[in-house]
């Protein structure tokens, strides 16, 4: 009997572009690993081509619209078609959605002020379509589930052209301001995304077989936090006073605070994944209360305990998504590798050397300044994608 010769492996182009997370989450790890190490290390806190703007701002761009903007467009793309069974975007769809990602962070990275309004043109393109995506997934199922995504997408959208045109007009208190705004916009995606991923991760945690549903939330945690943080934007944008919007600022970072009180289930609580969950919303609350005493005062520096809030929460969130994700999308259980958990460790500890030298609480590190966060940061991430690009670029499932 003659056997089939086996057939042969599809190629890593082909892989990559088979679901959003195979591609934009090492996009992800790539670019949040390099982007901070250059700017640190390589260029000492500035960026060759930028004449108009800060390189912090950039900094702060290619952060939140760079790097985070990569792991939503792979969240975005892998998630929606598991939550309405429809088509996933794929192969030229997603292509192109990475080219023009990709054009803004050749824009991005260098900080290229003269390049800005093609940078700007290539950002708004893949969010745009990322939110015209959204739209017609809830068009085709005739659902509302999806509105409460579509609505922080388009909110980051309209963040982002502020943003651009500050840019281009060379204000940066304006572009400051906006970016603020943003990192908020990404604050309640996060609360969103620990909303829709906290309830399945720990039922699974609590029952592998997946027969039952111990765990259950009470439902109006379910859209406290974000729904906080929609109030705190909406402080900002009608120009109430530091004190009103640095109450809001604590009442957000409250609501996620409550929302890391779901990790206590017991025993199983130790778990690496309900820790990521809620270490996530631990800092990301945090930020937010320090943010708001600084405003109300406490002798505190605003942009660092942004910095907690964005770096540590936001950070760590982005790094648990494409952790779990990763797992549950390409057939795996449940379970970090050990690398991935050490870089969990490592981003904690990034986040702390970034913040208290600044506050006095800790020595600064020899050598270049922020020098040791932006190693350990970059480690965390590419830890990460050590672990699961075998993982990513092999359409084999265990």
């Amino acid at each position: 009997m003659l056997v089939p010769p086996p057939r042969p492996a599809p190629p890593l182009h082909a892989v990559l572009a088979d679901e959003g997370f195979r591609l934009f989450f090492p996009l992800t790890a790539l670019y949040a690993a390099l982007w901070p190490f250059q700017w640190v290390l390589v260029f000492g806190l500035d960026l060759p081509f930028a004449r108009v703007n800060a390189p912090g701002l950039w900094h702060a761009h290619e952060m939140i619209f760079g790097a985070f903007g990569a792991a939503l467009i792979g969240f975005i793309t892998t998630a929606i078609p598991e939550w309405t069974d429809t088509d996933r975007p794929r192969g030229r769809r997603l292509c192109l959605l990475a080219g023009l990602w990709g054009v803004g962070r050749l824009v991005g990275f260098l900080g290229a002020d003269a390049l800005n309004l093609l940078g700007a043109a290539a950002d708004i393109g893949w969010l745009a379509a990322l939110a015209a995506y959204v739209v017609w997934a809830s068009w085709v199922k005739r659902t509302d589930r999806l509105l409460a995504i579509l609505y922080w997408i388009a909110a980051l959208l309209v963040c982002l052209v502020a943003v651009r045109y500050a840019f281009h007009l060379g204000d940066h208190a304006l572009a400051q301001w906006w970016l603020r705004l943003a990192g908020f916009v990404f604050l309640g995606l996060l609360g969103v995304v620990l909303a829709r991923i906290t309830v399945p991760v720990t039922n699974q945690v609590l029952d592998p077989t997946e027969e039952t549903s111990p765990f259950r939330p009470h439902p109006g945690r379910v859209t406290l936090a974000p729904g906080l943080v929609a109030i705190l934007i909406c402080g900002e944008l009608a120009g109430f006073s530091a004190e009103v919007t640095g109450y809001l600022a604590i009442a957000a970072g409250a609501a996620f605070m409550d929302r890391a009180g779901e990790a206590f289930v017991g025993r199983e609580a130790a778990r690496t994944e309900l820790m990521a969950l809620a270490g996530s919303a631990v800092l990301a609350g945090a930020g937010l209360i320090l943010t708001g005493a600084a405003r109300l005062g406490a002798p505190l520096p605003e942009v660092k305990m942004l910095h907690l809030a964005l770096m540590g929460g936001l950070g760590m969130g982005v790094l648990m998504v494409l952790s779990i994700a990763g797992l549950l999308h390409s057939g795996r259980p449940l379970g970090f590798p050990l690398s991935t958990r050490i870089g969990f460790v490592l981003l904690v500890v990034a986040v702390a050397l970034r913040i208290l030298p600044d506050l006095g609480a800790i020595p600064d590190l020899p050598g270049p300044l922020y020098g040791g966060a932006a190693i350990l940061w970059a480690g965390a991430f590419l830890l990460w994608l050590r672990d699961y690009w075998p993982f990513v670029s092999s359409l084999e499932r265990p």
